[in-house]
Parts: structure tokens; C-alpha cells; sequence
């Protein structure tokens, strides 16, 4: 469907039928100290699907002493609100109320507010006729307006204007291999519906591009995720499988038990290469590929559970002398906590050790603190891909509350954008291939596990797994982040750029207080299709409006928001 558009100027708007998009001015009196005289509402749809649109309403010349508004108007056809940015919006029946909320839109800048929502329509989308903004509104009189036809066809379409990101595909950094999550590494698999949400690619459900799973030093365990895992790589797209071992069998260790970390006696190294191999084949053999399997899981940390100590060179010893006996895998040192150094570099500086392993991999408890969020030269310099493969953080419980279900809790929304979503974000600036949170189906990650004491339903996404959705689903195995540039305008944005399978994918990071309006965004040549989607504290992978006009698009970036801008090329 081609979009059109037309403008009317009255004071209130006439029921349009089957008209496509629509935009309003609504002079509103206020009651005296409410507003500045000639407060005015203009609604703008802004842009139109079937079955849906999306829309911009900016309340002009407002007294900016103002701190609380409301705005509120009837839908005529039957229109339903869907998500809404910089508003709280809720709807009953045909009334719509919009209220300020917390950061932009709340105060008024220069006597203006703004915010934006998406809806659904069934057959026709006319505009409301009357709005009211504090509890006084205004009606007038009403003009027929004609249908809209389409503008004359152009070969080339003018550009928007100056860019404020411009892609530069020329310059490439590294592949990305995926974004991914664990399993229960003790206890049930995830069930098949579970399995589907956090790798499936359709609506509501998050887009997985890896599964970690434990590898268990008894072997009779082994057959309790086959099915999860056998369904991930059926259901997903290109989902790579990662299994990390916590310990060997007690017996082969230093303090004969699975607990409180132990050394493997180094008799014992051909045996554990054996497990570890026994493993890969028997998963191999009930339909399970396993892409990656490491040598241990935090190899410099020993908890009273599943455990055992490694140093550097003995890790190296091992893939040096043993590795070549775990067949069709490829092995990954080495996972320690904090993305030490210590633990992989012998490894990469022996050239068999070296040629023995596949991939590189640490986690990231730390690893900002000590300077290690960066480039891992030494890997680069081998051809290694650096996999983060672990971090856990839900500190905004403060040791325990319902706030987890509630998607608009602003607590967990704080710590979802400011810490995890940033360190995916600083990941990738660091040419890392991949990042793995800690487990997906939990009551603070990525779906609910429905446990009563914080709040969450059994299977449903929750915020947190939407957010890390705007990397996952649209950044595929596969892909290679490009270099980019940014205005002064942009500059409050943290992006990312990635092109692969035809596209170029932009995700876009706004910590900011403020949203970034109009941003134009250049791709590196004339594109067919731009899609944006959002995610903030009152929206989840919310569909956003969209202009494309030759190699740009514009786009409204929300304030505190993740958002991702995909060019079909």
C-alpha cells in the first residue's frame, strides 16, 4: 500500500471514511491559569499499514509552569491504541487519555509537549473531532475533504535532508555469531513452547541466535535437554548450540568430588577429552549438533557447587595434547569470570594449542572494571572469535519483589537499558561475536518463570527479554557490523550498524532524557523498505512509524529507549 497524506486546518477534523492518513489542529480554551491562551493540539497520523497506523500529537503554546496534563478524545471507528511513547495513553471504549509521564513530555519545553503511539483500524481510520486537554475542549466547524490521490511517480526520490547516522559499509569490523541465553543448567529443560518464544522470529517472540547448555559430568543427565535443544535448532534460524562443562567426574579430580573446584589430575586429561567427545557424539546422535564446546566454565572460580580449577598453561596442556579427540565441535577457552587474559593467552601463543580451538570465550563479571570491555588484540590477531558467555545481573529486586512482571517497572527498566543493554552495546563496539546472558527463563531475564514472590507468568516475555530482542532478532548469525558516522544531533544515540542477507540493520541505544526527533538515516545506497521497532518502559518491539525516501529514513528515537532501524536494500 503507498502512503499518502493530507493536511487540514480546522479547528476540529471531519470523519474522513476510508481516507488513509489524516493531520489536525484543535484550538483548545483553558481554564484560566491551566495554560497559555490559544493552547492548540495538533494530530498528525504519520504513517499507515493495513490494519494499522501510527501517530504524533504535539499540545502547542502551553504555560511552561504546566507539570501534569491530560489530553483526552474520542476514536469514531472503532480504532484501538496499540503502544504509545513519551505518554502514559490507556483507552476505554472510544475515549483515549494521555497523561505526561516521568521524563520527556512531562514539562513543557518552550510551551510544548509531543509524544506518539501506535493503533489498529478496521476499514477506515477517520480522525477524533474533539479533544480536550485539562477537562476543557473545543469543537468546530467541519470540511469535506477529498480523497488523496498518489503524487506523481519519481525515479529517484529527493533526500531528507543533512543524515545524522551515516552507514559506512566499506569499513567492517567482525561477524556476528549470535545473541543467546542459557538454559537450566541443573534441574528441567525449557518445555517446547518456552523453547520457540526465546528463539522463534515471529511476534512475541525473541529471536535467539544461541543456546548454552551444561554438560554434565554424568552422563545419565545428559538426555534431559535433548528435546529443548532439538527444538531450538529446528524452530530457530541458524541457532548454534554452546555446552560448557561446570566439572569432570569427582573421581578424576584433586578432591574426588563435582563441588568446590579440584583440580583434574593430569593422568586424567585423555579421559576428560574422551567425556567431553562422548558428549558431542551422543547429542550428535539424537539430533543435536553441538557448534561449540568449551573446556570449562569459569576455570578461576570454585564455589561450594559444580566446579574445577584450571591456570593458563594448564588449560593450554590440554588442548594442545588432548584436543584434537573432541570430534565434530570446536573448542573454546576459556570462559573465565572476568574475560582474563591469563586464561587464554597461553593458548592463543602455542601455535598447535592454538590450531585446537575454535573460539575464545570469558564472561563479563568484571570485566569492564578491569579494562577488559575491548578489543582482545590477541584474538583478532589469530582469526579467534571472543564470545561473551555469561553474565547475570538483577540488582533492581533489592533482594526480592513482585516488580518483575510489571513491564512499565521503572527500576527494572533503568537497569535493563543502562546496564545490560549498554554492555551488549559495548560488546559489539569491542568486535565481540557474540554475548550470552545467563539463563532465559528466569523471573528478572528474558521469559517468566512464574514464581509467585516476583510477579512473573510461566513462558510470558518480559521487558527485559524485548529489549535484548532488538539485537537478537534482527542482528542474525552471520552478519557484519559496518562502521557509521553521527551528527551533533545524533550524538546523545549509542548505535551499532550491521549489514547481511540483503539489509542494513541499525539498533540504536537512547539513554538519554530526551527523545531524538527527525533523525535522518543514511544508508550507503537507495534502499526498498525501512522498518523501525521499539522498545522503551511503556512500549515492547512496538512497530514505529517510518519515512524512506531514496537512501534515508526518518525516524523518532524515544527518549530511554532500544530501538532498531532495518533497511531493506
Amino acid at each position: 500500500m503507498r502512503r499518502r497524506r493530507r493536511r487540514v486546518t480546522n479547528a476540529a477534523l471531519v470523519s474522513a471514511g476510508a481516507v488513509l492518513l489524516a493531520s489536525a489542529a484543535v484550538a483548545v480554551a483553558m481554564p484560566a491559569g491551566a495554560a497559555a491562551a490559544g493552547c492548540s493540539v495538533n494530530y498528525t497520523v504519520s504513517s499507515q499499514w493495513q490494519g494499522g497506523f501510527g501517530a504524533n500529537v504535539t499540545i502547542t503554546n502551553l504555560d511552561d509552569a504546566v507539570t501534569s496534563w491530560t489530553l483526552t478524545w474520542n476514536y469514531n471507528a472503532g480504532q484501538t491504541v496499540t503502544q504509545a511513547w513519551n505518554t502514559t495513553l490507556t483507552q476505554s471504549g472510544a475515549a483515549v487519555t494521555a497523561k505526561n509521564v516521568g521524563y520527556n513530555g512531562a514539562i513543557p519545553t518552550n510551551g510544548t509537549v509531543s509524544f506518539g503511539f501506535n493503533g489498529s483500524w478496521t476499514g477506515s481510520n477517520p480522525d477524533p473531532t474533539i479533544f480536550a486537554l485539562n477537562g476543557v475542549g473545543c469543537t468546530g466547524g467541519t470540511e469535506p475533504t477529498p480523497p488523496p490521490t498518489d503524487p506523481p511517480p519519481t525515479t529517484t526520490p529527493p533526500p531528507n535532508g543533512p543524515a545524522d547516522i551515516t552507514v559506512n559499509s566499506a569499513t567492517r569490523y567482525q561477524t556476528v555469531d549470535g545473541f543467546g541465553a542459557a538454559h537450566s543448567i541443573w534441574g528441567s529443560a525449557w518445555s517446547t513452547a518456552d523453547t520457540q518464544t526465546l528463539v522463534g522470529m515471529d511476534a512475541n517472540q525473541l529471536g535467539l541466535s544461541i543456546v548454552r547448555t551444561g554438560l554434565s559430568p554424568v552422563s545419565s543427565e545428559w538426555a534431559t535437554h535433548v528435546n529443548s535443544l532439538k527444538t531450538a535448532k529446528s524452530y530457530g534460524s541458524n541457532v548454534k548450540i554452546l555446552a560448557s562443562p561446570w566439572t569432570a567426574p569427582a573421581a578424576w579430580k584433586t578432591n574426588n568430588s563435582r563441588v568446590n573446584g579440584g583440580k583434574l589430575k593430569t593422568d586424567y586429561y585423555d579421559d576428560y577429552a574422551n567425556h567431553l567427545n562422548s558428549y558431542v557424539q551422543y547429542m550428535r546422535g539424537q539430533g543435536v549438533p553441538i557448534d561449540v564446546t568449551s573446556v570449562q566454565n569459569e576455570p578461576d572460580w570454585h564455589p561450594d557447587y559444580d566446579s574445577m580449577d584450571w591456570s593458563g598453561t594448564e588449560l593450554r596442556t590440554f588442548v594442545r595434547d588432548q584436543g584434537t579427540k573432541v570430534q565434530n565441535t570446536r573448542l573454546m577457552v576459556a570462559e573465565a569470570v572476568n574475560m582474563n587474559y591469563g586464561y587464554t593467552d597461553p593458548t592463543l601463543n602455542d601455535a598447535t594449542a592454538r590450531n585446537n580451538i575454535g573460539y575464545v570465550g570469558g564472561h563479563l563479571y568484571g570485566t569492564e572494571e578491569s579494562g577488559r570491555l575491548r578489543p582482545y588484540s590477541l584474538a583478532e590477531q589469530h582469526n579467534k572469535p571472543v564470545w561473551m558467555t555469561e553474565w547475570n545481573l538483577h540488582a533492581a529486586d533489592g533482594g526480592g519483589s513482585n516488580i518483575w512482571g510489571n513491564p512499565a517497572n521503572a527500576v527494572v527498566w533503568n537497569e535493563t537499558l543502562d546496564d545490560i543493554m549498554r554492555t551488549v552495546h559495548k560488546s559489539m563496539e569491542a568486535n565481540w561475536n557474540a554475548y550470552i546472558w545467563w539463563y532465559g527463563k528466569r523471573y528478572y531475564s528474558f521469559i517468566g518463570d512464574g514464581e509467585a514472590a516476583f510477579g512473573t507468568t510461566a513462558g510470558a516475555p518480559l521487558k527485559r527479554g524485548y529489549a535484548f530482542s532488538q539485537y537478537a532478532k534482527y542482528v542474525r548469525p552471520g552478519y557484519q557490523r559496518v562502521a557509521l558516522t553521527k551528527s551533533s544531533k545524533a550524538s546523545p544515540l549509542e548505535v551499532t550498524a550491521y549489514q547481511g542477507d540483503g539489509k542494513i540493520t541499525l539498533v540504536i541505544l537512547n539513554r538519554s532524557n530526551s527523545a531524538v526527533n527527525n533523525a535522518v538515516i543514511q544508508a550507503p545506497q537507495n534502499v526498498s523498505r525501512a522498518e523501525h521497532y521499539l522498545t522503551s518502559q511503556n512500549a515492547n518491539a512496538a512497530s514505529q512509524p517510518t519515512s524512506v525516501s531514496g537512501g534515508q529514513a526518518t525516524i523518532n528515537v524515544g527518549a530511554r529507549s532500544i530501538s532498531t532501524l532495518v533497511f531493506t536494500l
